[in-house]
């Protein structure tokens, strides 16, 4: 089987059991590993081959970016081993290649205080934004989701997310009583109908309302803030984590909904294990 017989393998299993969205991101690196070694035999290609392949298209980019590069290939080569039954390793799980394309060392998230997240959506200056705000900050909607939603997608306490970042055709997110109140107000203030774009705005523009809401308290602050604040408050509130990941954030895995999740206080493990066992 030549390296072109493989991807074409590979892509018609990705379009049948991936995201779009995935798919595309594959592309790119598929098509220059194609142009390069498409004629040669799939297990021909070497793990030095393979390196300096990744060298040559990823010298240039962020370390984030050569790891998701390597690990697409890896992928790539562990579907086709795997689908085929070849008696072969892949090639790129050699010490080389997984030393320097190995995962960069996470960043601690930095996770707002809830007073600070109360005084952000009190302090704003229209009812607008204190929606969007709170649909973040309580709701655990993205901001590209938020900006998308029509009136015909806001169902009581019920948010429909059409063709949300999963791939799924739609998604739906729930809002606490008052804030479902708010929205509907809010709607028929604006006398919007049903087709209407909830908060007709840009991200550039709500992500410049946040940062500046954000500055008023010298905090530096982005839209995504607000959605993090959404799981480590509900998390911290004894919410279980299934419902945090599935109905909050509806991430598709627990790994990345945990990633979400501020560090823990000392303080802070101290005050459950007295709420659990008594002090």
């Amino acid at each position: 089987m030549t390296l072109k017989e493989a991807i074409k393998l590979f892509r018609y299993h990705q379009r049948s059991n991936l995201r779009a969205r995935t798919v595309r991101s594959y592309q790119p690196l598929l098509q220059r590993f194609e142009v390069q070694f498409g004629e040669r035999s799939f297990d021909s290609i070497g793990s030095d081959e393979i390196f300096q392949f990744l060298e040559t298209v990823t010298g240039d980019h962020s370390r984030s970016t050569r790891r998701l590069r390597y690990a697409q290939l890896k992928a790539f080569f562990n579907f086709l081993i795997n689908k085929c039954n070849l008696n072969m390793k892949n090639p790129c799980d050699t010490p080389l290649l997984s030393k320097t394309f190995k995962t960069p060392k996470q960043v601690a998230r930095r996770i707002l205080d809830r007073e600070i997240v109360e005084e952000l959506i009190y302090n704003t200056q229209t009812l607008r934004d204190r929606l969007i705000l709170e649909l973040q900050a309580r709701c655990g909607l993205r901001i590209g989701e938020t900006l998308k939603i029509k009136v015909s997608d806001a169902v009581d306490r019920r948010l429909v997310l059409k063709e949300p970042k999963s791939g799924k055709e739609s998604e739906v997110a729930f809002m606490p009583e008052q804030i479902a109140k708010r929205l509907h107000d809010y709607i028929q203030q604006e006398n919007l109908t049903p087709g209407d774009r909830i908060f007709p705005i840009c991200y550039s523009t709500a992500r410049a309302m946040i940062r500046q809401l954000g500055g008023r308290l010298n905090v530096v602050l982005t839209p995504h803030d607000l959605r993090r604040y959404s799981a480590t408050y509900a998390s911290r509130n004894g919410v279980p984590l299934e419902i945090v990941s599935k109905v909050i954030l509806r991430h598709q895995d627990l790994k990345t909904t945990q990633a979400y999740l501020g560090r823990v206080t000392e303080s802070e493990a101290i005050r459950w294990m007295d709420v659990l066992h008594g002090r």
